[in-house]
């Protein structure tokens, strides 16, 4: 929406948004009003279901009939022209798309979510692509600086399938990872509680801390090379910078990792033509929402990953 007023907006429930609570749904139809607004028409009665006041708590029923009063919507919450280059750019990284989800090979240095001085996210850049889609949500994240697989869900009640997945730990996501030195065949899995800390900078920083959140990682040797090794990373739980920061637990950090890495390591990765971090989300295995079968997915290396490997080699 843009910087207008528009009138009272009445909208029916459907089966895709029943059971949903009040103030959710009004978040997702009011994208860019403050939370604390939201709560202020909630609670001065200005939004009603079938002519009723009701709680920011109240669940949405099929059928009901809400009534959204005019509110003003931020200019900056405007979606990229579905032209621009980069928005077209993320077109040809659809792996994969039908009525319910969109697999997406994210390249590296592309944010899954716009703000923070940066125009727009993937999300945003999808919903400019397709403006029919209603309902377009991430299901998990990735870091700017990782490439690779991420999931997002075009239906409420497909989220809802792949959160559960994630949260019963069903969905299995595999990492390729270009570390320091020379892994260790007997080093499996890396358990460490992981902490957040926000600097004042705003910066995320996280560390291995017994106060942490349980961390699991299951690791395997895929190729040694003279001064480093390419794993496959499993993520058990999904903490942020999860992977990043067991492989430097293990005393293995990411190549070229801005926040974790090691110097000397990657002046050498440098020299074989690596500019970016050395992670990438390479598969994805999950129950599909709809047709309950298993899917896996697959995002090869980009030409840079791939080529820096070919160098080492040599």
């Amino acid at each position: 929406m843009n910087n207008t007023n528009p009138g009272v907006q009445f909208i029916t429930i459907d089966a895709e948004q029943d059971g949903q609570r009040i103030d959710n749904f009004l978040k997702t139809q009011l994208k860019g009003v403050p939370k604390s607004l939201i709560y202020r028409i909630l609670r001065k009665g200005e939004v009603r279901v079938n002519k009723k006041r009701i709680k920011p708590e109240y669940k949405l029923c099929v059928g009901d009939e809400i009534r959204v009063p005019p509110v003003r919507v931020a200019e900056e919450n405007e979606l990229p022209s579905s032209k621009l280059g980069s928005v077209q750019a993320l077109a040809h990284q659809i792996i994969y798309e039908d009525e319910a989800i969109i697999v997406l090979n994210k390249p590296s240095g592309l944010a899954v979510h716009g703000g923070s001085g940066l125009s727009f996210g993937v999300i945003e850049g999808l919903r400019a692509l397709r403006p029919e889609s209603r309902f377009l949500e991430l299901v998990h994240r990735l870091d700017r600086d990782t490439s690779g697989l991420l999931l997002v869900a075009k239906k409420r009640s497909a989220l809802k399938h792949l959160h559960e997945q994630l949260r019963v730990k069903t969905m299995r996501k595999q990492y390729l990872a270009l570390v320091r030195g020379q892994w260790q065949p007997h080093v499996k899995a890396v358990n460490a509680p992981l902490l957040k800390n926000i600097l004042q900078s705003g910066e995320r920083i996280v560390r291995v801390n017994s106060e942490g959140k349980p961390s699991e990682t299951r690791f395997q040797i895929m190729q040694k090379f003279a001064h480093a090794t390419l794993v496959m990373a499993s993520p058990i739980t999904g903490r942020t910078h999860q992977i990043r920061v067991h492989t430097l637990h293990a005393g293995h950090p990411i190549a070229c990792d801005d926040k974790y890495g090691e110097r000397d390591f990657d002046e050498q990765v440098k020299k074989a033509g690596l500019h970016r971090l050395f992670l990438h989300a390479y598969r994805l295995t999950f129950t599909h929402p709809v047709t309950g079968k298993e899917m896996s997915v697959e995002a090869p290396l980009d030409k840079e990953l791939q080529s820096a490997l070919d160098r080492l080699e040599k």
